[in-house]
């Protein structure tokens, strides 16, 4: 048990010189704000309007952006959903992170089973984070903040320390498991450590239409649009929260599972695009679930999302609580790259390339930048943009200084807070590392305008790419031949920043890693 956590604030703080964080940075006077910070999954860095979406509407979001501070420059821990989050958690970056991919964990099991985990719930989740590692839920609850996640968790298997309630969070309500956030259809959702059963009939993730059926026939896809839909409940779950917490300081971490495939989505969402979008031929492949109007259902999923927001901010603001409330949206990676969703006609990745090999799953920009807006009425200014360079393990101690406790001692993050209050930033990265044992091995480095990658590490390739990102932003361009100097530079903080993992699975052989150890 985490019984310590409480315990390391209190002692951490009364330490000579353990609030340098905070006296460096003109903090609000007044009572702790609350922290709304909402996770959108699989979102691209230009699928909303204030980064330069033409077709899909976002007006909630970009109102965020206009009344707040919209980020050019901000980074994913990781290019998919369970190491990005684990980042997100922790200030670490996966150099030293304890979940550094996706891991279904499979010895346990047939965890792909939609109805065997229906059965038996431990075959659900992923590798669960350990009891030791400090998340900035702890760190929040310890300084008299409520603590709520809603939506996908991915950091845990019930019954293990993993669980949102045994890492911090007063409350959960959601998917524990990324696999069964694969339908928004579910039987079941998970409240704190208990399941809630939904009124959904079991369609497994990854069906297809009936053999025989008329895909051009919206009664064809009766099994895919059913009577509980999990985005809506989890919404409903977050406005109580923050209804019951009104008098705060709260911290709601809202992590929506959307746009994040199978595409279901309201039906009067779907019939706005495909009105606005015209006709298009239905998708029937193999990934997730078919779908009659596949790019119409995708940006109603989105401008759902924005709906949701929206939503949040008028519930702020009916409690009084608005004035008083940091809100900040992200994407936990870049956009998908499977055929059902048309990425190119939405321009999903914005400026960086689009497609397999450069977008989710990879450490290229379009996998690993994601918009991030902050806003905090009275002390962000209204319509900034900031390019300073940041990335999800900076979250935890911006959040620490913002409720003036210290983070732990050895993060990799920088806090922000400076920024966001427009004042000037002393604290910087020299760099910004990644490391990806997925899809054959990856890492990456950030170091100015420079970005060093390297893949296929799991087929012993350590040579490194290097591109300028401010002529090449597509990252077309490899200089490494040009500049050997700054590869070498490159390949020092590459060797420096990793840590072999504690897990097997996310151990990499080319990078030294002793094989073999038990996880």
């Amino acid at each position: 048990m985490k019984i310590f956590s409480a315990f390391f604030v209190v002692l951490l703080a009364s330490l000579p010189g353990s609030a340098q964080t905070s006296e460096a940075t003109s903090l609000p006077t007044g009572n702790k704000p609350n922290i709304v910070y909402i996770l959108a999954d699989d979102l691209g860095y230009g699928e909303l309007g204030a980064y330069g979406q033409e077709l899909i509407e976002t007006p909630n979001i970009d109102a965020l952006a206009r009344e707040g501070m919209r980020f050019t420059q901000h980074y994913s821990g990781a290019p998919v959903c369970a190491p990005a989050r684990c980042v997100l958690m922790t200030g670490l970056h996966t150099g030293h992170a304890h979940i550094r991919g996706n891991d279904e964990w499979k010895e346990r099991g047939a965890v792909w089973d939609y109805q065997a985990m229906f059965e038996n719930s431990f075959l659900e989740g992923q590798r669960p984070l350990p009891d030791s590692v400090i998340t900035i839920a702890e760190l929040l609850k310890g300084a008299g903040y409520a603590t709520g996640a809603v939506g996908k968790w991915g950091l845990g298997a019930p019954t293990t320390e993993g669980v949102p309630n045994r890492q911090g969070f007063d409350f959960f309500f959601g998917y524990n498991c990324q696999r069964q956030a694969h339908t928004y259809y579910p039987m079941h959702l998970w409240k704190n450590e208990e399941r809630v059963l939904l009124d959904n009939k079991p369609v497994a993730p990854h069906s297809n239409l009936p053999e025989g059926a008329d895909p051009h026939d919206p009664a064809s896809y009766a099994d895919f649009r059913l009577t509980d839909y999990a985005p809506a409940l989890m919404h409903r779950e977050a406005l109580r929260f923050m209804e019951e917490n009104r008098e705060g300081p709260f911290f709601l971490y809202y992590a929506s599972p959307i746009p994040h495939l199978p595409l279901q989505a309201p039906q009067e969402w779907v019939e706005y695009y495909q009105k606005k979008l015209g006709p298009e031929e239905p998708y029937t492949g193999k990934s997730y679930f078919p779908n009659r109007t596949p790019s119409a259902t995708y940006a109603a999923m989105i401008s759902y999302l924005d709906q949701q927001v929206g939503e949040l901010v008028a519930k702020l603001k009916e409690l009084g609580a608005y004035d008083n409330t940091l809100i900040i949206f992200s994407s936990d990676n870049g956009p998908t790259y499977v055929d059902c969703v048309d990425a190119e006609r939405f321009n999903s990745a914005g400026p960086f390339r689009e497609g397999y090999g450069f977008t989710k799953g990879f450490v290229y920009e379009g996998g690993i930048r994601v918009p991030m807006i902050a806003s905090w009425p009275g002390h962000i200014q209204a319509g900034a943009t900031s390019g300073h360079l940041s990335a999800f393990y900076d979250v935890m101690p911006t959040l620490c200084e913002v409720a003036n406790v210290p983070p732990p001692p050895q993060i990799d993050g920088v806090s922000f807070l400076p920024t966001l209050l427009g004042q000037e930033q002393r604290e910087q990265h020299d760099f910004l590392y990644w490391e990806f044992p997925e899809y054959n091995g990856q890492q990456a480095v950030r170091m100015g305008s420079w970005k060093g990658i390297r893949k296929n590490i799991r087929d012993s390739h350590t040579e490194i790419e290097l591109y300028n990102l401010e002529t090449d932003v597509q990252e077309e361009t490899d200089l490494a031949a040009d500049y050997p100097e700054i590869v070498e530079r490159i390949r020092d903080i590459m060797d420096r920043a990793h840590q072999p993992a504690a897990l097997e699975r996310f151990r990499m052989e080319a990078l030294g890693d002793q094989q073999g150890k038990k996880d």
